[in-house]
């Protein structure tokens, strides 16, 4: 009784155990993410970091832009000069000797009336001096109110690129969205053609018991249920692999659960013509966008620095200084006193107006006038950058819809395929359940079943992906094409 007792109190601990660690597990664990494509693409583009780099960029060009008048502003500054004389200097004084006039006497008073005479007194001065000055200037040229566009188109400029690099953020999300998707299908049918290879084997032990098949066709699917595991084992630990670099990508923390809603195969038909679809890509795909607005750029920087070396430029300035009185020792009397700077200080300021020119921009060969042949060399290399691209792109576009086209028709006559190779994998089957067909056949059937729905699947997301490049190339909105929505 004392046994029976103990196994009971032992096995009740065992089970409130359980029950409290399920209870304290369960808070632990996370609540599955649900993703869209464009739900995936807006979290990407909130939280990656190189768009976050990209933004501060953005933010110090649009204070200069908000803030570009402040170039008109006066510089305004402050100096303060305390110095000493290698050599001691004086200054000559004139002093009256008493004494020295005529004699007179009044009332009994005698003293004398009449100039005294005066005599010099020289008088060595501090070798220590202070002097405060405030100082003004104003530069113009025409190259600065250049300058205020260039910056501008700078800012412009800046606008696009993030937004191109939005773009293929969003474009770089969509296609790993759907090769997760189509890693997962593979999984699937990996995993469904391990389904089928047990049920043969179970099939294939059940014949052998019964006498319709040798010993050696149940071996043989032993071994291929067992040569399936790994290979079932190794696709899972990569699609889990693949889904944590997405979910990097997205910001999420590390482990979080998501699960990603399926997406159509086939979108509607392109509704744009070959010469519409080229016109379209030549001045709307964001990296031609992006080069046309360099050259905007600079070309405005070029016309400022022509400005700035072939106009003469005005320079206003006003100054206003004071010394210490010369005659007083900084380090015994008081700075704060105003009568020690202005009464017996000395004081002074002007009011200038420079007007001026640099010549050195005139010779080829002087560092002024290399700088504006090298923005020229600049500007052609950026045009040539640019009809490059346009080209490509062309090429590009073209590539896109022949793969397109070929894609469509691979599909249909595959999807046929696979209709035929389901029959085939069924009659298979059934003869070999009957004693007629050998386990090989039955493994080739399979073999050729999953090698049929792999090729069409894979051809659909290649369409889809496809159909993700062609919007990029077009500058239009992700979804136009291929469906399954986009980011605003």
């Amino acid at each position: 009784m004392t046994n029976r007792l103990r196994r009971g109190f032992l096995l009740a601990t065992i089970v409130l155990s359980c029950v409290f660690s399920a209870h304290a597990q369960a808070p632990a664990e996370r609540e599955a993410v649900h993703l869209t494509p464009a739900a995936a693409v807006d979290m990407a583009i909130r939280n990656n970091l190189h768009l976050e780099m990209a933004r501060i960029n953005l933010d110090i060009s649009r204070r200069r832009s908000n803030l570009v008048w402040n170039q008109f502003l006066p510089t305004v500054g402050v100096t303060g000069t305390l110095s000493r004389s290698n050599w001691a200097t004086s200054a000559g004084g004139i002093v009256p000797i008493p004494g020295t006039g005529t004699p007179i006497t009044v009332d009994g008073i005698s003293g004398r009336f009449g100039p005294d005479i005066f005599a010099a007194d020289p008088m060595t001065l501090p070798r220590w001096n202070v002097i405060g000055a405030l100082n003004a200037e104003l530069i113009f040229s025409f190259a600065l109110i250049e300058g205020i566009q260039a910056i501008r188109n700078e800012y412009a400029a800046g606008l696009i690129t993030l937004e191109r690099a939005k773009l293929q953020m969003e474009q770089g999300i969509r296609k790993m969205y759907n090769g997760i998707l189509l890693l997962k299908a593979n999984v699937d049918l990996l995993k469904e053609s391990y389904r089928n290879t047990q049920r043969q084997a179970e099939m294939a032990e059940a014949s052998f018991r019964a006498g319709l098949a040798p010993r050696l066709a149940w071996l043989q699917a032993q071994v291929a249920v067992e040569n399936m595991r790994p290979a079932v084992r190794d696709l899972e630990n990569t699609l889990e692999s693949l889904k944590g670099n997405f979910a990097l990508l997205l910001g999420l923390p590390h482990g979080t659960p998501f699960v990603l809603q399926p997406i159509s195969f086939w979108g509607s038909v392109i509704p744009w013509d070959l010469a519409e679809m080229l016109s379209r890509a030549a001045s709307g795909k964001p990296d031609i966008q992006e080069l046309q607005a360099n050259i905007i750029t600079l070309q405005s920087q070029r016309q400022a620095l022509r400005l700035q070396n072939h106009t003469p430029f005005i320079r206003f300035g006003w100054t206003l200084s004071t010394m210490f009185d010369p005659t007083l020792s900084p380090f015994r009397e008081s700075w704060f006193t105003r009568d020690n700077w202005t009464s017996q200080g000395q004081a002074g300021g002007a009011f200038s107006v420079t007007v001026g020119m640099n010549f050195n921009s005139l010779f080829s060969h002087t560092r002024e006038g290399q700088q504006l042949r090298d923005m020229d060399a600049a500007l052609q290399m950026q045009n040539i950058m640019l009809a490059q691209t346009i080209r490509e792109t062309e090429l590009e576009v073209f590539s896109h819809i022949n793969s397109l086209e070929r894609i469509r028709t691979n599909v249909e006559v595959q999807q046929a395929t696979v209709y035929l190779a389901e029959e085939s994998f069924r009659l298979t089957e059934e003869a070999f359940r009957a004693g007629l067909q050998d386990f090989q056949s039955v493994q080739n059937a399979a073999l050729a079943l999953d090698q049929a729905r792999l090729r069409v699947l894979t051809e659909q997301f290649n369409y889809l992906n496809y159909l993700i490049d062609l919007e990029y190339s077009l500058g239009i909105p992700f979804g136009t094409l291929s469906g399954n929505g986009s980011v605003e």
